[in-house]
């Protein structure tokens, strides 16, 4: 869990001090959740995100349900997660799912003062959105405002790469001191560059869909088409592809999905949702 100003764990004895009297100055977002809840995992680095971003226009106080199992019953969670916004003193809003981090935003945005859009931001948006060029453009930018920024320098190796410009995202990852190649972005980087090495010999994306749509249980057509979407970027769709297989046929190819997927978890970091998530489901698949 994350050191932060801006992040506050709740118990029933500084309730009220830390939300019903803090909401007077400013937005109180209650997060209750369980260690056992996958959603919760999902939706918390969501919004342990958010509350940075917004540097202070509100702050997210969290409630162990297991742990103050009396405060999650005297705010009357029924579900989990069970996320709350009080201001003012007043419930005044509240959902209970993991959202995707835009429509959390969109949430907040009712109740809390947004913080102005970053340069870094807005090619996060758009990079998200779909919309590479644009992302690429400001981050070259970005780049040539401060070459020694490793975060975007790596940004634009994979937008690079999601843009199938292999060479000149192999190239930003040579150019990175040793100690840089560490960082989450650069690991992901190496990764889907290794990934388009093994995957010289693939067969199209397309020939592999068609082989499920005739076949669904040809693991090896899984585990190529996994391969191309982890090269795209699409890491969800790909781990989802290689569970898939491990559930088929376990030590298909000496455990090669298995064996896929560690390299993927390694390259994500523990911190990341989907390894929360998938981490205990394969541990259940092999064992």
């Amino acid at each position: 869990m994350p050191d932060s100003p801006y992040i506050i764990d709740a118990t029933l004895e500084n309730f009220q001090q830390e939300v019903l009297e803090k909401s007077m100055s400013v937005p109180v977002v209650l997060d209750v959740w369980a260690e056992w809840c996958q959603p919760c995992l999902q939706l918390m680095p969501v919004l342990e995100r958010l509350v940075e971003a917004y540097q202070g226009a509100f702050v997210l106080v969290r409630v162990n349900a297991e742990e103050q199992q009396q405060l999650a019953a005297h705010l009357g969670v029924r579900s989990l997660p069970s996320v709350k916004i009080v201001k003012q003193g007043q419930l005044v809003d509240e959902f209970n799912e993991a959202l995707p981090e835009q429509q959390v935003r969109q949430i907040l945005d009712k109740h809390v003062d947004a913080p102005p859009e970053s340069d870094r931001d807005k090619a996060q948006r758009l990079w998200g959105e779909g919309q590479l060029d644009e992302a690429r453009a400001i981050l070259t930018e970005l780049n040539q405002q401060d070459p020694n920024d490793y975060d975007i320098l790596i940004d634009l190796g994979r937008i690079q790469m999601q843009q199938e410009e292999y060479d000149g995202a192999r190239q930003i990852l040579d150019s990175l001191p040793q100690e840089e190649r560490s960082r989450p972005g650069a690991r992901q980087l190496a990764a889907q560059l290794r990934f388009h090495d093994d995957a010289s010999d693939l067969p199209p994306r397309s020939e592999l869909e068609q082989r499920l749509e005739q076949d669904p249980k040809d693991c090896q057509a899984m585990n190529q088409l996994a391969i191309h979407l982890l090269m795209a970027g699409d890491n969800e769709a790909a781990i989802e592809w290689l569970m898939r297989s491990v559930q088929t046929e376990r030590n298909f190819d000496d455990g090669a999905a298995k064996n896929t997927l560690i390299q993927v978890f390694d390259m994500l970091g523990n911190e990341d949702p989907l390894v929360r998530q998938n981490r205990r489901k394969l541990f259940a698949m092999m064992y």
